[in-house]
C-alpha cells in the first residue's frame, strides 16, 4: 500500500523515478494538483537557458556594498539562477541580500546554507551548537531531532530553505584533515541514527536536509577542497561502513544528497560527483533515492580541473550544480553538450521540473519576504539556550571509573580540587557545585607553584583534576605521580582531540569524565553528576587512540541507589516504602493513571519514584523528566516567586493598592484592593469567572451553554448534574481553526485564539462585581498578581520567571506553553477535553482561564517535573539560596513563608496546614504549623517543612480523562497519607 501511494504521488507530480520511500519534503505537499499546475505553468514559460539556470546554485558574499549587489543581481537576471549559497558573513546583511535577490528573481530562489552545526558555522553572533563529534555522544536521539527542528526554525527566520547537512561520513580515520569533528562518530550505525534524527528535525521544520558527502568522505587523508581523495575499498567494505548511513537516511526519507569529489576506483575511475555509475546506477537506481542530488562545490580543487564539469555532472545524474567557478563558461558548456547530443533538452526539463517541485514543497510558489527586524532576538530565544544546555549535558561521558568512585562518597573528607585553567575567577562553578554536597578544598594551578601544589595535596584522600585549557603538558609528569599515589578523578572541560598528551594520566587515573565544554551550566551539571544528584548517559562517539574505543561510557543514573540512604538522614526506609503501596492503591482505584513522588531531606532526595503510565490504557510509563501540568501549584512556583522578587527589590509594598500599578482598576470598586489582599485571597473577588463565554456565539447554544439535565442539545457531561452544549460555535472575531494574523494563541492543535482576547479578559476582570472583603479562595486574585508583575517588571510573566529564576537555577524542565520547547511525548496528558478544546490536552494547559490567556496566567499554566518543583521549594526552604546563588533575601523568604492570615489558614500566597481542623487540612495531621506549599486541580501538590527540612512533591494527572468522575485522589487521601508516612519515618 505504501509503495502504491508513493508511486501514485510520484506520477501525479511527474516525478522522475520510482521510490521506495518518498522524500520527506515532498510528502508534506497537501495539494498535489496545485503543485503540478504551478510547476507546469512555470515550465511552459521558460526557455531552455532559463531551465538550465534553475539547476545552478551560485555562491555569493553576504556583503551589502553596491558593487556586490550589482553582481548578484546581474547573475540572477542574466542566468535565471535556481538558488544562492552565501559565504561567511553577518546575519543582517545576508537577510537584506536574500530579500533583494528574491525580488530580482523571476522564480523564487532556493536559498541554501552550509550549516552543519547551525547558523554559527557561517554567520557571526548566532547560537553556536556543539560540533557533530560531541553530538555523537548523545544517546537520546529525540534531542538530536529537537536540535534539527531548532536549526530549521532559525534558518527559516533568515529565509533559508536548504541546509547542506547532516554530514553522514563515518569518522574512522584519525588522520582525516577535513571531516573529523564534523562527523557524528566512527560507528556507522550510530552515525546513521544521528543523521536520521537531525535530518527529520530539519525537514519537519520546513528545511530540506542534504546528506553529505556521498559515497563517504570519512576514511580519507586528503582534503577534497585541495585535491582529489581516493577511497581504495571494495564494495563489501563500503556497504558496511561508508555507505551504511546514507542508505539508512534514504530509507528514512531524506530529501537531499550531496555527492563528494571522491575517487572510488572499485566503482569508477571518474570522481564520484561526475560518475553516472555512482550517482545514477548506485544512488538512484540501486538505492532508490528520488530526492534532489547536489554536487559538492564545483570550485573545489578536487574537481575543478575537469573539462565541462557542469555538463558532466548533469550527465552523471546530479540535479543541482553547486558553486561553479565561472557561470558563463559552465552554462555555455551545458548548452554545447545539448547541441552535441550528450545531453538532451528533455533531461534538462525533467531536472528543472524536479527542482520546481521541491521549490513548491518548500513554500516557494509565493515570493518570500524575510522580516529584517529584531533578527538576533528572533534567532536566539529562551528555548534555544535550553536546548543548547540539554545537548551539552547529554554529551557528557564518564569514560572510566575503575574504583567505582562515582558518585563520590559524600561523607569523605580530604577532597581536593586541582584546576588547570588559564584565568583566575572569584566564582568557580565546578567548585561551587561540588561544595554543595561535599567538603572540598580548591587549589589553582595558575596561582600555586608546583612545590606548593605538592604540599597542599600531600594529605588529600582523593584529588579531582579539572582541565580547562589545552596547554597542560607541564603538569603531566606530576599528575602521573599523583595517580599512582592516590585516587585521582580527571574531569576534562576541553575537546576530546586536545587530550592526546594527557594519555599517560588518563590511563592511570581512577576515573575520567569527558565534558567537552566548560560553560558554567555544564560545570554545575558535572558537579551534580559526580555527587549523585544528576544522571549521565553519554557514550564516546570516536575513540581516543591508544586508550579507549568508541562507544565507551558509564551510566550514572539517579534511579540507581545513591551512596546514602534515608537512614543517613534519620529516616526509616521501611516506613517510607509504604508510599509505594499508597501510590499503587491510587492507580488501582483510578485516582490517577500515574504519578511521581519526590521527598527531599536536608536537600537530598530520600524518596524518588515514578508510578504508572500516562493514561489508563497506555503503555508509556511515567519517567522522572516527564512534565506535568501543575495547575494551581503554578501560583507558588511561578507567579508568587515573581511577586516575592519584586517585593524584595522594593518595587511595591504589601499594603500598596494594586490600582497604583494597574490603571484598569482605577475608578472601580477594586481600586482599594492591596497586594496583601490578593495574596491572602481576601479581595472580595468571586471564586471563579467563565471568561471564555465571551468567545462563544451564544446564539449557537440552544437552551444555553449548560443544563443540569441531559437533553438532545446538552449531551456532554462536564460535572455531576451538569451537561454542556457541544454544538456551539466560537465567534469568528475571537477563534479560528487556522493560525493566521492575530490568531496566534493555540488553544489546541486546531484552534487558535485572537491575541486581543487577553485584553478582553482583563476588561472583564476589571468589571467583575466584588463581594464582601473576606476570605474566598479565587484564581482571579493571582490573575491580578500576574498583571501587577508584568506592569512593574515591564516584561511578560513567563519571560521574567525564566530569566530571573528558572534558567539561572538550571530548571530546564519548567515552562509555560511547553510545546514550544518539548515534544508531546515528554508531557503527561491532563484530559480528554470534549468541550472547549475538543481534543486530548497534552502540552496545552488544562485550566480554561490560563488557556484563554494564551497559556500564561497568574493562576495556572506552568508545566514542570517533580525535581524542578522540588528545587524551587528547596530554594525557599534555604531562605532564597540555591546552588550557591541567592535569588531572594532571607527576610523576604521569612516573611512570605511564615506570615498567616487572621481570617483563614492561608499564608502570603502559600497554603498552610489547618491545625485547628485537621480533617479539612490539605496536609497530614503530623505536619507542623510552619509548613507551606500549595495544591493543584490536576492532582499536584508541593509542601516544604522548615522545622524538619523536608520537601514533599506529588505530581499526577488525576483529571485524565475527565476530572468530574476521577475524585478518588481526595476521597482516598492519597497525598496526605503519603505525607503521613514521610513524617512517621522520621526517627525521634
Amino acid at each position: 500500500m505504501r509503495k502504491a501511494v508513493v508511486l501514485y504521488i510520484c506520477l501525479l507530480l511527474s516525478v522522475w523515478v520510482e521510490a521506495h520511500t518518498m522524500p520527506s519534503v515532498l510528502s508534506q505537499v497537501k495539494d498535489t494538483a496545485a503543485c503540478r499546475r504551478w510547476v507546469e505553468s512555470r515550465l511552459s514559460e521558460m526557455t531552455l537557458k532559463q531551465k538550465i539556470g534553475q539547476l545552478f546554485i551560485h555562491t555569493v558574499d553576504p556583503v551589502t556594498a553596491p558593487r556586490n549587489k550589482a553582481q548578484i543581481r546581474k547573475a540572477i537576471e542574466e542566468y535565471g539562477l535556481g538558488g544562492l549559497l552565501f559565504a561567511k558573513g553577518r546575519i543582517d546583511q545576508q537577510v537584506q541580500l536574500t530579500n533583494l535577490a528574491q525580488q530580482w528573481s523571476r522564480i523564487p530562489l532556493l536559498i541554501t546554507f552550509d550549516g552543519e552545526w547551525g547558523l554559527a558555522m557561517r554567520l557571526k553572533d548566532t547560537p553556536e551548537f556543539p560540533k557533530n563529534r560531541i553530538l555523537g555522544c548523545v544517546q537520546d536521539d529525540s534531542l538530536i531531532y529537537r536540535y534539527g527542528r531548532e536549526v530549521a526554525r532559525q534558518l527559516r527566520e533568515i529565509g533559508v530553505q536548504v541546509n547542506f547537512a547532516p554530514v553522514a561520513d563515518v569518522d574512522n580515520n584519525p588522520g582525516n584533515p577535513v571531516i573529523n569533528t564534523r562527523s557524528f562518530g566512527s560507528n556507522p550505525k550510530e552515525v546513521a541514527r544521528k543523521v536520521i534524527a537531525y535530518a527529520r528535525g530539519l525537514e519537519d521544520g520546513g528545511v530540506l536536509a542534504v546528506c553529505k558527502h556521498f559515497p563517504g568522505h570519512g576514511d580519507t587523508d586528503v582534503d577534497s577542497h585541495k585535491a582529489l581523495p581516493v577511497l581504495p575499498f571494495d564494495r563489501a567494505r563500503m556497504d558496511s561502513i561508508e555507505l551504511y548511513p546514507f542508505r539508512r537516511a534514504i530509507d528514512a526519507g531524506v530529501s537531499g544528497m550531496m555527492v563528494g569529489h571522491l575517487q572510488v576506483p572499485e566503482l569508477e575511475e571518474k570522481p564520484a560527483s561526475i560518475s553516472s555509475d555512482i550517482i545514477t546506477t548506485m544512488l538512484q537506481d540501486e538505492f532508490h533515492f528520488s530526492g534532489l542530488v547536489f554536487t559538492d562545490a564545483l570550485e573545489m580543487r578536487g574537481i575543478r580541473q575537469a573539462d565541462d564539469v557542469c555538463a558532466q555532472a548533469l550527465l552523471a545524474g546530479n540535479d543541482l550544480l553547486l558553486a561553479p567557478r565561472n557561470l558563463k563558461r559552465e552554462m555555455t558548456g551545458v548548452m554545447n553538450a545539448i547541441k552535441k547530443g550528450l545531453l538532451t533538452e528533455e533531461v534538462i526539463t525533467e531536472k528543472c521540473r524536479k527542482v520546481l517541485t521541491f521549490k513548491y514543497a518548500l513554500g516557494l510558489s509565493q515570493r518570500p519576504v524575510v522580516d529584517e527586524k529584531d533578527l538576533k532576538s528572533r534567532i536566539r530565544i529562551p528555548e534555544t539556550d535550553s536546548l543548547l544546555l540539554a545537548l551539552d549535558k547529554a554529551a557528557v561521558t564518564v569514560l572510566k571509573d575503575s574504583l567505582e568512585m562515582l558518585p563520590l562518597e559524600l561523607a569523605l573528607s580530604g577532597n581536593v580540587l586541582l584546576s588547570i585553567s588559564p584565568s583566575i575567577v572569584d566564582s568557580y562553578p565546578f567548585y561551587n557545585g561540588l561544595q554543595e554536597s561535599i567538603t572540598i578544598n580548591w587549589v589553582h594551578a595558575r596561582v600555586d607553584s608546583l612545590q606548593s601544589i605538592r604540599k597542599r595535596l600531600r594529605t588529600a584522600q582523593q584529588v579531582i583534576v579539572a582541565l580547562h585549557q589545552k596547554d597542560y603538558e607541564s603538569y603531566v609528569p606530576f599528575l602521573q605521580e599523583l595517580a599512582a599515589d592516590k585516587p585521582l578523578v580527571v574531569v576534562s572541560f576541553v575537546p576530546q582531540e586536545d587530550l592526546k598528551t594527557m594519555l599517560p594520566v588518563l590511563q592511570h587515573a581512577s576515573a575520567v569524565v569527558q565534558a567537552h565544554v566548560g560553560t558554567e551550566a555544564v560545570q554545575r551539571y558535572v558537579a551534580k553528576v559526580m555527587t549523585g544528584r544528576d544522571k549521565v548517559t553519554g557514550r564516546l562517539s570516536v575513540g581516543i587512540p591508544g586508550w579507549c574505543q568508541a562507544g565507551v561510557g558509564i551510566t550514572i543514573d539517579p534511579d540507581c541507589p545513591y551512596l546514602y540512604t534515608p537512614e543517613d538522614f534519620g529516616m526509616d526506609s521501611r516506613i517510607l516504602a509504604r508510599i509505594d503501596t499508597i501510590a499503587q492503591e491510587g492507580i488501582d482505584a483510578q485516582a490517577y493513571p500515574g504519578c511521581h513522588v519526590l521527598i527531599l531531606k536536608d536537600g537530598y532526595p530520600v524518596y524518588n519514584k515514578c508510578f504508572g503510565t500516562f493514561t489508563y490504557d497506555g503503555s508509556r510509563k511515567v519517567k522522572e523528566n516527564d512534565l506535568y501540568d501543575l495547575a494551581s501549584l503554578s501560583k507558588v512556583t511561578g507567579t508568587l516567586l515573581a511577586v516575592m522578587k519584586l517585593y524584595d527589590e522594593g518595587k511595591f509594598g504589601l499594603t500598596d493598592r494594586v490600582s497604583q500599578y494597574l490603571p484598569m482598576l482605577e475608578d472601580t470598586r477594586k481600586s482599594r484592593i492591596t497586594v496583601q489582599d490578593l495574596l491572602f485571597h481576601e479581595s472580595g473577588l468571586p471564586a471563579y469567572w467563565a471568561f471564555y463565554k465571551e468567545a462563544i456565539d451564544s446564539k449557537s447554544c440552544k437552551g444555553g451553554l449548560f443544563r443540569k439535565k441531559y437533553d438532545r442539545y446538552h449531551t456532554l457531561q462536564v460535572d455531576e448534574n451538569l451537561y454542556a452544549c457541544t454544538g456551539f460555535v466560537y465567534k469568528k472575531e475571537w477563534v479560528s481553526s487556522v493560525r493566521t494574523g492575530k490568531y496566534v494563541l493555540p488553544l489546541s492543535d486546531s484552534l487558535y485564539l485572537n491575541a486581543d482576547f487577553r485584553k478582553e479578559i482583563n476588561r472583564q476582570l476589571a468589571d467583575i462585581p466584588l463581594k464582601r472583603h473576606s476570605y474566598r479562595y479565587s484564581c482571579l486574585n493571582f490573575m491580578l498578581l500576574k498583571e501587577l508583575v508584568e506592569s512593574v517588571a515591564g516584561v511578560a510573566l513567563d519571560v521574567y520567571l525564566d530569566s530571573v529564576f528558572y534558567k539561572p537555577m538550571g530548571l530546564v524542565h519548567t515552562a509555560y506553553n511547553p510545546l514550544h520547547r518539548f515534544d508531546k511525548s515528554q508531557i503527561v496528558p491532563t484530559a480528554a477535553e470534549d468541550f472547549l478544546r475538543r481534543t486530548e490536552l497534552q502540552g496545552y494547559v488544562n485550566d480554561e482561564i490560563a488557556a484563554f490567556m494564551g497559556g500564561v496566567s497568574g493562576n495556572a499554566g506552568l508545566f514542570s517535573t517533580a525535581h524542578d518543583v522540588g528545587a524551587v521549594f528547596q530554594m525557599l526552604l534555604d531562605r532564597g539560596v540555591y546552588g550557591g546563588h541567592r535569588y531572594l533575601s532571607r527576610a523576604t523568604c521569612d516573611l512570605f513563608i511564615t506570615l498567616q492570615s487572621e481570617e483563614s489558614r492561608r499564608g502570603l500566597g502559600f497554603d498552610k496546614p489547618d491545625t485547628g481542623h485537621p480533617e479539612h487540612s490539605p496536609c497530614a495531621a503530623e505536619a507542623p504549623q510552619g509548613v507551606f506549599g500549595h495544591t493543584g486541580f490536576t492532582g499536584t501538590c508541593a509542601w516544604a517543612d522548615p522545622e524538619n527540612d523536608l520537601v514533599f512533591v506529588f505530581l499526577s494527572n488525576r483529571t485524565y480523562p475527565r476530572a468530574f468522575n476521577h475524585k478518588n485522589l481526595t476521597k482516598l487521601n492519597i497525598r496526605t497519607r503519603m505525607q503521613q508516612a514521610m513524617y512517621q519515618s522520621i526517627k525521634r
